[in-house]
């Protein structure tokens, strides 16, 4: 922690830090448990899905990224202004009782209103959460502890989907609602382990906020642009791969005669290593810059789009699984680095707005992701996603380079201390 803070503050600061770290990788779990047989459940099957289904499944995911898009920046302001853990906790609680709902129907219409609503309670926990961590660090320690929170972040989903997919593979489609419920009980569980953590914590005070102009003007600035852009590309993948693997795991298990199982073991597998790799990841752009680990990132998302269109030109080959492996390990560099970048940004804006706008740009992604990447396969089939995965590298390799040029005439964020 930074040198100037006192005994008592330092508790704080990791009490704060752990009951977020821990709420994290609850929410996650809980989420990806739900969004691996998601697709399954709207469409009652999980194999051979149709044109018409795959755009279907599309748009009602969309939803909670449309809810998320249209409130988050209200969500950071008030987080601003009431306080980050009574947005955190509020969003934890409103998300468990939606999937509560989710169980109840499988209703498309039900499903897309529950979904938006799901997206305001997402949005509101992420921009919550990241404001916790960048009030606690300093910026000679961003990296790091934006790494722990993308370990717990990224394992939580990887757990959650493991445990999901085993459960796609032992539940008849009929049963699926109750991992919805599973869910539910799983963030009530977060809830539970936050609020002992942060117990009688003294609250710091409010932060002021911004007018809602000085807010998107700052957002369009050319250094935010060059920061946000490239999570909007990479959610564009993300929100698709994410809402697809499960009935894409099922393909393959049909395919190649591998059970679930094995495959949720794999996950399982890559969420342990999230947790090493994450931190370490976040120390080394500490140390070397934030723009040299967020290129080997980059250099890894390349990579894994062109083994994966491989992947499905080709079949299950080892070698095309070998390197789509190595690629996305090399892809995990990106997040740590670029969420401490965002958080560096925090100086000029409120802390929770600036993450609200992180958010807001994912949430955008995911939406364009969903409907872009569904319609192209929906009417082209593979060479959809061809053209698909082509555009997300392209984007990537420009804002990259755009990244290097900016950096180039750009002073050095300076160090700030953190508020409570």
């Amino acid at each position: 922690m930074a040198a100037s803070i006192d005994p008592a503050g330092a508790r704080v600061h990791r009490r704060s830090l752990v009951a977020v770290f821990g709420a994290t990788f609850f929410v996650r779990f809980a989420f990806g448990i739900t969004l691996a047989v998601f697709a399954t459940y709207i469409a009652g099957r999980s194999t051979g899905l149709s044109g018409a289904e795959t755009a279907l499944v599309g748009l009602v995911s969309a939803m909670a990224s449309v809810g998320e898009f249209s409130t988050v920046l209200v969500s950071g302001i008030v987080a601003d202004r009431v306080g980050r853990l009574p947005v955190l906790f509020g969003g934890m609680a409103a998300a468990a009782g939606l999937f509560a709902l989710v169980a109840l129907t499988r209703s498309p219409w039900a499903l897309g209103a529950i979904d938006f609503f799901f997206g305001i309670s997402s949005g509101a926990i992420l921009a919550a959460s990241l404001a916790v961590i960048a009030d606690r660090s300093g910026s000679g320690e961003r990296g790091l502890e934006m790494g722990r929170f993308d370990a717990m972040n990224l394992a939580g989903w990887l757990g959650g989907y493991a445990l999901g997919i085993g459960i796609l593979g032992a539940l008849p489609i009929a049963s699926l609602r109750y991992v919805f419920v599973l869910g539910a009980a799983v963030l009530l569980g977060g809830i539970l382990l936050a609020g002992v953590l942060v117990h009688r914590l003294p609250r710091g005070p409010s932060a002021p906020g911004m007018p809602i102009g000085d807010i998107i003007r700052t957002a369009f600035r050319r250094g935010v642009l060059l920061v946000t852009l490239p999570w909007l590309v990479i959610y564009m993948l993300l929100g698709y791969v994410l809402v697809f693997f499960g009935s894409g795991a099922s393909s393959i298990s049909s395919s190649t005669g591998l059970p679930l199982t094995y495959i949720a073991l794999a996950i399982a597998g890559g969420g342990a290593l999230l947790v090493i790799s994450q931190p370490r990841f976040g120390s080394l752009a500490d140390r070397f810059g934030r723009l040299r680990l967020m290129t080997v990132g980059v250099i890894g998302f390349v990579g894994a789009m062109g083994f994966a269109s491989a992947l499905l030109a080709y079949g299950v080959q080892i070698p095309l699984l070998v390197g789509l492996g190595i690629s996305a390990v090399a892809a995990l560099a990106y997040g740590p680095a670029a969420l401490a970048s965002l958080a560096d940004l925090s100086i000029s804006l409120s802390r929770a707005t600036t993450m609200a706008i992180y958010s807001l740009t994912i949430s955008l992604g995911m939406i364009l992701g969903l409907v872009g990447a569904t319609q192209l396969s929906g009417r082209f089939g593979n060479g959809g996603l061809y053209l698909f995965f082509g555009t997300i590298a392209a984007a990537l390799v420009i804002l990259t380079l755009a990244r290097y040029v900016d950096a180039r005439s750009t002073a050095p964020t300076a160090a700030t201390t953190p508020v409570r």
